[in-house]
């Protein structure tokens, strides 16, 4: 079993089980970047488990610009929380505000710094990956 590919679906899987467990346990009510990294992420635990139970190690291509749109939209959700002078940017204009911090631990971590760091994990692993597959 390649390791990369392992490490990345259990990023995925605990980056969707904490996207669950905000909303569903919390009730911390998504914003609309959150949903977009939920679109991104929750297919991301589904493809990597079958690509892990297959071992198949060309699922880089598939997931690869998957997870590098969910690093893109999450770094921008980061920058809104914690930049005041993006909020004018913000495109959540109903609902909750996309700089609502549910969450600030220790001052710096918070859900879109959780899906960032999931993000990166998997990015990271498929090229990884990809690497291992050119050799």
């Amino acid at each position: 079993m390649n390791k990369s590919l392992l490490l990345s679906w259990i990023a995925a899987i605990i980056a969707t089980l904490g996207s669950l467990y905000f909303s569903e346990v919390m009730h911390f009510i998504p914003c609309t970047l959150c949903w977009y990294q939920r679109i991104l992420m929750y297919p991301l635990a589904i493809i990597l488990g079958m690509a892990v139970y297959r071992n198949d190690t060309s699922i880089n291509m598939y997931v690869l610009p998957i997870s590098i749109i969910g690093l893109l939209i999450s770094g921008y959700h980061i920058l809104l929380q914690k930049v005041p002078a993006l909020k004018q940017f913000e495109m959540c204009t109903t609902g909750v505000p996309c700089s609502k911090d549910y969450i600030n631990w220790f001052g710096f971590i918070t859900i879109p710094l959780l899906a960032f760091v999931a993000f990166a994990i998997i990015t990271i692993c498929m090229v990884i990956l990809a690497r291992k597959n050119k050799e």
